[in-house]
């Protein structure tokens, strides 16, 4: 390889350029303020390598914390109400494997919200679990996925009696939140542990302008990814548990969840990323938000005076399953913006064609584009300039669909979003992977029996899992995805010709 083609050249010219990060990790590639807590850090972590040390003499153990790192934990546990805190070193992924193996035995069941991530997915196959699913509601005319309700919860806990725990992811990947509180009351009264994935609320705690964190509403376990929204290094993660049995007992498992937390992380955790953890709780707790949050209002003001591009905003809070909205995440819908005249009839704009436009032209990335809006992760760490680039960019979009044809239309306010569609279950996931397996055409698997994941990555939530039919409406869904060059992935395959199916006798 020359030097040129190297991974971290690639990183450095990068950074040198104009491209503005509207997408995670947290930190946004700032180090902060001049006299910012965060700034005064910058020195230890500009060379890695002379804070990147092992389980020497003061330095404690991770997975035997006596000193150091178990008062840090323990003082991150008080910052954010809970019981216990573990640092986790390999991302949100490693404490959901950790809270969904430790909550429920080989062989058991457990309530899964269907647009879980991936990883829930794959706890769920190292456990050779059983999978009952609750969907989420549709917001009508956006694309993007509703809220979970209590009602739905309680039905599918009366359908299968023998679930043995609940999760919920909350907030989605584009700041829905679900009615937590009333979710844990009725899992708290079938006796079951609530596990929330908030791995995109890790700041909730830090002002009132957010959502109530999940900690303070009944969960028992909660994941925070605080890379995704506080200034942290990729790939660090929070596991918090509580206590919410009335004699003060928990409802998880802690013995359990704590073996497993100590197989899934790696034996040798970096002192780097969790230095990262600690400094990104200790930066927040110091941060005034007053002064992100008058631009992210100002910015959210003017991108709701949109003509084509929709925000999903606030006024959806009571429909749908929602019962709060992150105003941190800026969700834009293209759904309903159409050409006249097209030769081809009604030709809609979008979220691929927006997600290309704003790198492309604006030098903006977004953290994700579905087929019909796109996502931007806003932080405390955005700048002002920043923000402000992405406002010019939509608002002139905006008005440019106006010159060029485009209007406001509901016929394409109907579709349904691709993660309300129910797939039918013909064998648990474990099962299937454990199947002899066959290759067939993408388009010829309509009727077979999936043994891949399918998803659209980010945000890694599956579209059909090993085990699963694959109908003909999902099947066009995702060949529709595929077509529009959108990010599929999991099968082997990475061209998507193919699909590997359980092969039958």
């Amino acid at each position: 390889m020359r030097q040129e083609e190297l991974l971290i050249n690639r990183l450095a010219a990068y950074a040198r350029s104009d491209m503005y990060p509207f997408h995670m990790p947290g930190h946004k590639r700032r180090t902060g303020p001049e006299d910012s807590f965060m700034n005064s850090c910058v020195d230890s972590f500009t060379n890695p390598f002379a804070v990147d040390i092992t389980e020497i003499e003061g330095f404690d153990n991770l997975h035997h914390p006596e000193g150091i790192l178990r008062d840090s934990m323990k003082w991150a546990a008080d910052v954010y109400g809970a019981d216990q805190t573990y640092y986790m070193i390999n991302g949100s992924t490693g404490g959901i494997l950790a809270a969904v193996c430790g909550s429920v035995p080989r062989g058991g069941r457990i309530l899964v919200s269907r647009n879980c991530h991936k990883s829930v997915y794959h706890g769920i196959c190292l456990n050779q679990l059983k999978t009952s699913y609750v969907y989420p509601q549709e917001i009508e005319g956006l694309g993007i996925q509703g809220g979970i309700t209590a009602e739905d919860v309680d039905r599918m806990l009366n359908r299968y009696m023998d679930t043995q725990a609940v999760l919920i992811v909350c907030p989605t990947y584009d700041g829905i939140v679900s009615d937590i509180e009333a979710i844990a009351r009725i899992v708290h009264r079938a006796g079951l542990p609530l596990i929330v994935d908030e791995a995109h609320g890790a700041h909730f705690r830090y002002d009132a302008m957010f959502p109530v964190s999940a900690l303070d509403l009944g969960a028992d376990v909660v994941i925070q990814s605080v890379h995704k929204t506080l200034p942290s290094l990729t790939q660090t993660a929070l596991l918090h548990i509580k206590c919410n049995r009335p004699d003060g007992g928990c409802y998880a498992d802690r013995e359990r969840i704590d073996r497993y937390i100590h197989m899934v992380q790696s034996s040798s955790p970096s002192y780097v990323l969790m230095a990262s953890i600690e400094n990104s709780i200790y930066q927040m707790e110091q941060t005034d938000m007053a002064p992100y949050g008058k631009q992210l209002h100002k910015l959210r003001r003017r991108l709701g005076q949109m003509r084509h591009l929709r925000l999903a905003d606030t006024g959806l809070i009571g429909q749908a399953g929602i019962r709060d909205l992150d105003i941190s995440k800026i969700v834009v819908s293209t759904r309903g913006t159409c050409l006249y005249p097209a030769e081809d009839g009604l030709t809609g704009f979008t979220g691929a064609q927006l997600d290309d436009i704003l790198r492309r032209e604006y030098h903006l990335e977004m953290e994700m584009c579905g087929a019909d809006y796109v996502t931007a992760i806003t932080t405390v760490m955005d700048s002002g300039e920043g923000l402000e680039r992405l406002g010019d960019a939509l608002t002139r979009i905006d008005s440019q669909l106006t010159d060029a044809g485009y209007k406001p239309d509901g016929r394409s306010g109907d579709q349904k979003s691709v993660y309300s569609m129910r797939c039918d279950t013909a064998m648990s996931m474990g099962e299937a992977m454990e199947e002899k397996m066959a290759s067939v055409g993408l388009e010829d698997s309509a009727g077979c029996i999936s043994g891949e994941f399918v998803y659209i990555y980010p945000p890694g939530i599956p579209i059909v899992a090993p085990g699963e039919w694959i109908s003909r409406p999902i099947l066009e869904v995702i060949l529709e995805y595929r077509d529009k060059g959108l990010p599929v992935q999991g099968p082997a395959d990475q061209s998507l010709r193919t699909i590997r199916v359980v092969q039958k006798d």
